[in-house]
Formats: structure tokens, C-alpha cells, sequence
């Protein structure tokens, strides 16, 4: 399995952020219960929490591809960072985080996401599935705003 450092020596990162009228609490609690992110996140389909920190990810790939992995958090500070890392023989390493930084007074929310991954197919992966729209920083900024 590879580390972070080598997904984004080898792979691709991606941080992108929105600020959110919001305080942090709220954003927090709803992005924790991961079950969540299908709401906004365009390309996934489910997530299934099985325990605690772990969870079993499904997206719709490039060319209708399903793709799927297991995950589990490794770092969480209440209100104010998640991390994880995909775990055993996924289809996509990866690691990432969303970050929730107070603004005026805890009115509002700095959401930051950072995401490293090694697509299936490598680089090459990641070029045709730009070349068919599928951007991941794009994604992400469009996944922010419904976040919003």
C-alpha cells in the first residue's frame, strides 16, 4: 500500500476550499457522518460506514466504471480536521482530509479538502478521464459549492 508521501510524489493531489456561512460544529457533524457525502459529492454513489473510523467507499468512474474501496480515518480532531487513507487491496489508493477553519467570530467555515490518489490506471488514467470532463479539481470545486 502506499503512503501519502508517495501518493503525491506518484499520483495526483488535488486541495481545493469554500468558505461556508456556517459554524464549524455543524459542517463538521454533517461531513463525519460520511454517509453524508453522497448528498453533494457528484460522482458517489454510497458510502457504508462499517464501524467507527472505517468505511467502504463506491464512485462512478470515468466511461460508467465503478470503482471501489475501503477506507478508514486516520486522524480526527472534533470540529476542526478528518483524515483517512484507503486500506488493503482497493482500487484506487488514496488519502485525504477536510479541514474546518472558524472565520468571523465562528459564523462562518474555511472548508479545506485535500485529496491524493493513484488513479487505476495511473497517469495515463488520469489524462483520458481529464480528456472526458472528469477533472478531479474541478469535481471537487463543483462538490464544494453544493457543499455550500
Amino acid at each position: 500500500m502506499a503512503d501519502a508521501h508517495d501518493l503525491s510524489e506518484h499520483g495526483i493531489q488535488v486541495e481545493r476550499h469554500v468558505i461556508v456561512h456556517k459554524a464549524p460544529p455543524a459542517l463538521f457533524a454533517f461531513w463525519r457522518n460520511f454517509e453524508n457525502l453522497p448528498r453533494f459529492i457528484g460522482h458517489l454513489d454510497s458510502v457504508t460506514m462499517a464501524d467507527d473510523k472505517a468505511s467502504h467507499w463506491v464512485v462512478k468512474g470515468p466511461a460508467g466504471a465503478r470503482v471501489e474501496w475501503d477506507a478508514r480515518i486516520i486522524n480526527e480532531h472534533e470540529n476542526e480536521l478528518i483524515s483517512w487513507e484507503s486500506v488493503g487491496g482497493s482500487d484506487v489508493q488514496h488519502a485525504g482530509s477536510v479541514q474546518f477553519r472558524p472565520l468571523a467570530g465562528d459564523r462562518a467555515t474555511d472548508v479545506t479538502v485535500t485529496l491524493r490518489y493513484q488513479p487505476p490506471a495511473g497517469r495515463l488514467g488520469a489524462t483520458v478521464a481529464r480528456l472526458l470532463g472528469e477533472d478531479p479539481s474541478e469535481q471537487i470545486a463543483e462538490d464544494l459549492n453544493r457543499f455550500k
